[in-house]
């Protein structure tokens, strides 16, 4: 295959200038303005029963923090916000609103655009977290709550990811005592680790944890995997209850054979790599980069591919552009960037020449009948990095007690109990959710309010 081996280049890091990847991976979507969040604020209608509301899995009051805003009333419109989202900054960066709570603004209804909820979600949280860094004490940073008397009940949260960290201050909220284990290095889970760098940076994360650790009452843990460091059973014998927030540990395999070859990796490793990269001249990156999936995880991945200085970056998907997980304004955004999106194309050979990825080979998809199938034609694409995103599943604990699997993720009831008593579950390990960082913090919140319940009556 001399033309697949003669023009591919293999992996090299530093392709651009120092001062680009600055430009390149700078905040996507720019916060407002003072006076664009004031003029948004009062497109706001102000509805009774909002369905804004309805459609936010945290339940956050929307109109109630934008009439804050609009009122200059920042650290109100925070603390309508965090009382229903405590990582309601981070969510209002990543958060898929075009499909949440903008989707169901009555303003849709006008052919009007939607009141930027999710933009001005950020306006108030921002300035509450800046607030909090001045060196001098600034009422608007003040701390907006505090923990009940202590209950004398201590509780194991394993796993220090969205869903993990919102049931912790949940149950440190009600006075109990919390002890919060993390296998990675930095608490924060997908919001650490999992997220495309130019959507929220590592230090936002972390100074979101630490607002967050700051109530008291909880002891986070590091380097602490359920599994290598300890057992669920060892959890239920030391505490009076415990909350699962795993996560997704595992990735997908592809349907084809898949080779220690160069060039070959998954995703969300390539993400979490330029998320913990000090100099992002150091992250390698190949010139025609092949992104396998149709999620956000691809998105991210083939962007920053194309910020990191690949020439060509395509996402293949099997199906056509409606059934992509990703939202249509992710899908705009990574075409935006020079992403080209390759539908009805499902990968059938990795080609390898001397432990280096060469190509693809992709046979054309369609839809017959309802189903999808193979057409026969077939097509071949140059690239010297692919990237699976094709999802990730839940690894079970290797030994302990035995937790009843739904659809290969952790069954829960709508409180978040397992089949084992003591034992509750959120997040994407839990059966039944769709992957989002703000539906993992709904878990949290309920189970921590069902826990409390169950240990005090």
């Amino acid at each position: 295959m001399p033309t697949l081996a003669s023009r591919a280049s293999g992996l090299c890091a530093a392709r651009l200038a120092p001062a680009e990847y600055a430009a390149r991976f700078s905040d996507a979507h720019p916060p407002l303005t003072r006076a664009q969040a004031l003029i948004e604020a009062e497109r706001c209608y102000d509805c009774f029963d909002a369905p804004c509301t309805r459609a936010c899995p945290t339940e956050i009051d929307v109109p109630a923090f934008i009439q804050r805003i609009a009122q200059d009333n920042l650290r109100g419109a925070a603390r309508a916000i965090l009382s229903a989202n405590p990582l309601g900054g981070t969510c209002a960066r990543v958060c898929p609103t075009e499909v949440l709570c903008e989707q169901a603004c009555v303003r849709n209804a006008l052919q009007e655009k939607p009141v930027e909820i999710g933009r001005l979600q950020r306006y108030a949280t921002d300035a509450y977290f800046a607030a909090q860094q001045r060196e001098s004490a600034d009422p608007l940073g003040a701390p907006l709550f505090e923990r009940a008397a202590p209950t004398g009940r201590r509780v194991a949260v394993v796993g220090a990811g969205p869903a993990g960290l919102a049931c912790a201050h949940g149950l440190a909220l009600r006075g109990h005592e919390v002890v919060l284990f993390e296998a990675r290095p930095k608490p924060g889970g997908l919001n650490e680790y999992g997220l495309a760098r130019y959507k929220v940076t590592s230090e936002f994360v972390q100074q979101e944890v630490r607002w967050l650790l700051s109530v008291g009452g909880i002891e986070l843990r590091c380097g602490q995997q359920l599994g290598r460091d300890f057992t669920l059973d060892g959890l239920l014998a030391a505490y009076d209850a415990v909350f699962l927030g795993l996560g997704l540990a595992g990735v997908n395999a592809l349907s084809i054979a898949e080779p220690q070859a160069q060039g070959l990796r998954n995703a969300v490793d390539f993400i979490a790599e330029i998320r913990q990269a000090q100099d992002l001249a150091s992250v390698p990156v190949g010139r025609r980069v092949l992104v396998l999936g149709g999620g956000m995880t691809a998105i991210d991945a083939a962007v920053q591919a194309r910020m990191l200085g690949a020439e060509e970056v395509s996402i293949v998907y099997r199906r056509g552009p409606e059934s992509m997980p990703a939202s249509a304004a992710e899908q705009q955004w990574a075409q935006t960037q020079g992403v080209l999106l390759r539908h009805w194309a499902a990968p059938q050979e990795l080609l390898c020449v001397d432990g280096q990825v060469r190509g693809l080979r992709c046979v054309v998809t369609a839809l017959q009948d309802g189903r999808l199938v193979e057409t026969g034609e077939a097509f071949t694409l140059e690239a010297d990095m692919v990237l699976k995103a094709i999802g990730q599943n839940y690894v079970p604990e290797p030994a302990g007690a035995a937790i009843a699997l739904q659809g290969g993720r952790i069954a829960t009831d709508a409180q978040g109990r397992t089949s084992v008593a003591r034992v509750w579950a959120g997040g994407d390990c839990r059966a039944g959710g769709r992957d989002l960082t703000v539906e993992a913090v709904q878990h949290g919140k309920i189970a921590a309010l069902s826990m409390h319940q169950a240990l005090c009556g």
